[in-house]
């Protein structure tokens, strides 16, 4: 174990997490030369399309140190590098690249379960951002070591010496602590591994007196061939090929089929070691038995399972329809196999009158809704209706019912409702001073209550609020970027629930009630929701055969109106010559049937609307 270092990257979106992992695995040898691409830990098309991480990815890489005369007197830790008759020795280091993006926490949260280090990467063009400050936080919680270090400092634009500043202020470490890199041209990247190697320190065996194997599931992933394979953390004994294990919270024993590492394709091994970041075939199929934060011991282990992870806490949420209710059983199984690989994803069934049986779908943030109706598109090759965004409503009504209320398609009518309770966040925003009145004034329209505001480094400022949960729904995380030219940068926490003064909106199409565009809004911001719903709506809805009205109503009462006008279609393109009295007789025909249309014609919305209205931009 003394060869061993665990460690992972955490940094705002954006900051280089991915490109700094090509240079380690280039610089390893542990990808060979003509394999080698742009983020190669990240294996989804979506990931690589949109140039972030998604999903938490570990890889093991074999680095040799080489060893100093005085490498005993360790200025970092309280352990001492293990010597050898050799000067250079090779070292097992064991990375997880986690996301960026806040939607992703609970990504990274597993991941810092997992490892003894962590890299605070901060970029040199853009400095310190909110979402560093928050998984700051959280590695500091679970007692990592924290190696900060500057990146893209190859870049035309880098603030090199005003970024170390920050990085000090917000540690409370010396210039000297900070690492230098730019993952895109691989300097100072064979110094940041011997970093790693200095000031990580190795992993512990939880039971020091006892060899029985136990290890932490961190991750899991599914194959029709062979079942559930489980990422795991060994903290304490030794793991074989065809040995008995169980799962202590589920209480279901299996044989493991196969251990390995990654490098970063899976690996047979004979055995995984204590400390080591490794995958157990297990061979399970059955669905609901394998879970993330569970622990994996040896059959004969009695003792008490491993302290696991908090269950995710959706943020929003959504419910999915099939188009085709015959898909219903398919949609399913698309979620349930999803579900094996994104463990915060939640669902629920639930069936809707005008909609059919569907999911009520949990998320931890819109991104996060995108990306898995994307991925049901796209891997499964699912039409959805998406009902519009909505958080958790407690509604008490005057009949003295209290109900929590998820779909804004199920929030009761005004007339039903006493009090309605939703809840709220604190947030912090860190931008550069010129932006600053400009934010304040973009938090009050959205009903915040401004706090705080204190200096963060030499040229920028950390802005505290709270504010309803929903205004990070209705795009508040857009409207910041936007307003500061995207300099500013924005995190947040729940904090607890308030009153709220809201009613549900619906909007019509052709005089029918869709239920996916149903959403409940502050009653402040009725007219303007209302206006810039039927609007948005009428650009992006395909024209019909008929003129179809779009509309907004709430309290019995339309808010605002829109006409869709009627496809043309030239009916008289095929006459040459002849009297104008025949052109008359087939334009009269088309206004005859169009007005049977428009009295019995049913408006067909595809599935690219639903997904536009449900993004904020």
């Amino acid at each position: 174990m003394d060869n061993i270092r665990n460690f992972s990257i955490i940094a705002h979106i954006d900051h280089g997490k991915s490109t700094l992992a090509d240079r380690m695995l280039e610089l390893t040898g542990t990808v060979e030369k003509r394999k080698m691409r742009e983020q190669v830990l990240d294996s989804m098309e979506l990931e690589r399309e949109r140039g972030i991480t998604i999903k938490m990815r570990p890889v093991r890489m074999n680095y040799e140190y080489r060893i100093t005369n005085n490498e005993k007197e360790n200025q970092y830790s309280s352990f001492a590098i293990p010597h050898s008759s050799n000067s250079k020795q090779t070292f097992v280091l064991n990375l997880i690249d986690t996301p960026g993006h806040i939607d992703f926490y609970y990504e990274v949260s597993r991941a810092l379960k997992a490892v003894e280090g962590s890299l605070l990467l901060v970029d040199a063009t853009q400095g310190v951002q909110a979402q560093t400050v928050t998984t700051l936080s959280a590695a500091r919680a679970a007692g990592l070591v924290i190696i900060p270090v500057v990146t893209k400092i190859d870049a035309a634009l880098a603030r090199i010496k005003e970024t170390a500043r920050e990085v000090e202020e917000l540690l409370g470490c010396a210039s000297e602590d900070i690492v230098y890199v730019s993952g895109k041209t691989g300097e100072g990247v064979a110094a940041l591994l011997s970093e790693i190697v200095r000031r990580v320190p190795p992993p512990k065996s939880e039971l020091p007196k006892d060899e029985v194997f136990r290890s932490l599931v961190f991750d899991f992933t599914y194959s029709n061939h062979t079942g559930v394979t489980v990422y795991v953390r060994a903290v304490n004994g030794t793991v074989s090929r065809g040995e008995k294990l169980r799962f202590a919270v589920a209480g279901s024993d299996f044989k493991a089929l196969e251990v390995g590492v990654f490098t970063p394709e899976q690996s047979p091994k004979p055995s995984l070691l204590c400390g080591e970041i490794g995958y157990i075939v297990t061979g399970i199929k059955e669905p609901g038995i394998a879970s993330v934060g569970d622990t994996v011991a040896a059959f004969a282990d009695r003792h008490q399972a491993l302290a696991g992870y908090e269950e995710p806490r959706p943020v929003v949420w959504a419910s999915l329809y099939p188009e085709n209710q015959d898909d219903f059983g398919y949609l399913k199984t698309a979620l349930s196999r999803l579900r094996l690989s994104d463990s915060s994803l939640v669902y629920e069934e639930e069936s809707s009158g005008a909609l059919g049986r569907g999911f009520r779908c949990g998320f931890l943030g819109m991104l996060h809704l995108e990306i898995v109706t994307e991925r049901l598109r796209r891997e499964f090759s699912l039409s959805l209706t998406i009902t519009a965004p909505s958080i958790t409503y407690e509604v008490l009504k005057k009949k003295g019912k209290r109900e929590a209320v998820y779909s804004a398609a199920f929030f009761p009518d005004d007339h039903e409702i006493f009090s309605v309770d939703e809840p709220w966040v604190k947030i912090t925003v860190i931008t550069p001073p010129a932006y600053l009145a400009a934010l304040v004034k973009l938090l009050f329209t959205r009903g915040a209550e401004v706090g705080e505001t204190s200096h963060f480094g030499e040229s920028r400022l950390a802005l505290e609020a709270g504010l309803p949960l929903s205004e990070l729904v209705r795009g508040l995380f857009d409207s910041i970027k936007s307003l500061s030219s995207g300099f500013a940068s924005l995190s947040y926490e729940m904090a607890g629930k308030r009153p709220a003064d809201v009613l549900r909106m619906d909007i019509l199409v052709a005089g029918e009630v869709v239920p996916a565009f149903s959403r409940v809004v502050p009653r402040r911001f009725l007219e303007t929701e209302a206006k810039a719903t039927v609007e948005k709506l009428s650009e992006i809805l395909p024209r019909q055969l008929f003129a179809a009205k779009i509309q907004a109503q709430a309290s019995g009462r339309i808010i605002a109106s829109r006409t869709l006008p009627a496809l043309r279609k030239d009916v008289t393109g095929y006459l040459y010559g002849g009297d104008v009295t025949r052109k008359k007789k087939l334009w009269e025909k088309q206004k005859r049937g169009k007005k049977r249309l428009k009295e019995i014609g049913k408006v067909n919305i595809p599935h690219d609307v639903f997904l536009k209205m449900m993004r904020s931009e």
